[in-house]
């Protein structure tokens, strides 16, 4: 069996669905009950309290680990869910960690991050380490300003990052979680280009065939609402790379096409599969 926490958000939904596809037993974890694909089993479970996290892993060859924002706080304790998999047998650990851990290390999340990665290659267990960078399905914040006034604000209009489809971050975390090959592999996980914000509304717009307005936001204005879902500390690592992304923020990495053998999807492919989201 294997048990994917975020199991009804961007990544966990079609890994659920990639693994039960796959003949695999799947428990499906997720804060409040949802729907999941035929054949899967739902826990409901709170990460901050890894006990109630125990009932999946009875039983579990494999863990799907990703952290909602509240757990990627500096007093957090996310470490306690690797050594409560590990007492109940689990065997193999697919982390979703961050770009960041690796190109920002000093900021206050990356750091609780990489105190995680590293306890989980301490810990005795298989483990594979994904670090993705900004996700296209950020876009859905927009959803509800395109739909009722055809505007998108965001900040730093002109400023790009390689955006990862997450469906991507989906199948790459499946084929790590199904195979013995990719353990002890780091992943570092982008889209096939660079894309700014005023692209990616250029991009809604021709999908949708109708125009949108780009708005930009200052950066105090992005942060005050991005805290409304996020801690503090994670707003402002984002904003930090999203203004002014270096070199190693911007680059392509190869790791998705290797892990999958074709290219990783656009950002035109995400809008696409996602444009009712829109209209």
């Amino acid at each position: 069996m294997i048990v994917v926490t975020g199991a009804t958000g961007n990544i966990g939904r079609p890994l659920t669905q990639a693994l039960a596809d796959a003949g695999e037993q799947v428990t499906a974890v997720s804060r409040r009950a949802a729907a999941v694909p035929q054949g899967v089993r739902h826990l409901t479970a709170d990460l901050a309290r890894p006990a109630s996290l125990a009932p999946a892993l009875d039983g579990a060859k494999a863990l799907f680990l990703l952290l909602s924002g509240d757990l990627h706080a500096p007093d957090a304790r996310p470490g306690d869910i690797v050594g409560l998999a590990a007492a109940h047998g689990v065997r193999r650990v697919v982390l979703l960690s961050s770009q960041g851990v690796a190109t920002r290390p000093l900021g206050a999340t990356r750091i609780a991050m990489r105190a995680l990665e590293d306890m989980l290659k301490e810990s005795g267990l298989e483990w594979t380490i994904l670090r993705p960078g900004g996700f296209a399905s950020n876009a859905f914040a927009w959803a509800e300003s395109v739909r009722t006034q055809r505007t998108v604000a965001a900040p730093f209009g002109d400023v790009g990052v390689p955006v990862v489809d997450p469906a991507d971050i989906a199948d790459v975390a499946a084929a790590c979680l199904l195979g013995d090959r990719h353990t002890g592999g780091t992943y570092e996980l982008t889209g096939p280009q660079v894309v700014t914000p005023r692209q990616q509304t250029e991009t809604i717009a021709a999908a949708l065939g109708v125009p949108v307005r780009f708005h930009e936001l200052t950066r105090d204005e992005a942060k005050a609402a991005m805290t409304q879902f996020v801690p503090a500390e994670l707003a402002d690592d984002t904003l930090d790379i999203i203004s002014a992304p270096k070199p190693t923020e911007l680059r392509i990495s190869p790791d998705a096409e290797r892990v999958l053998g074709r290219p990783p999807h656009s950002f035109g492919d995400w809008v696409a599969r996602n444009v009712a989201a829109f209209r």
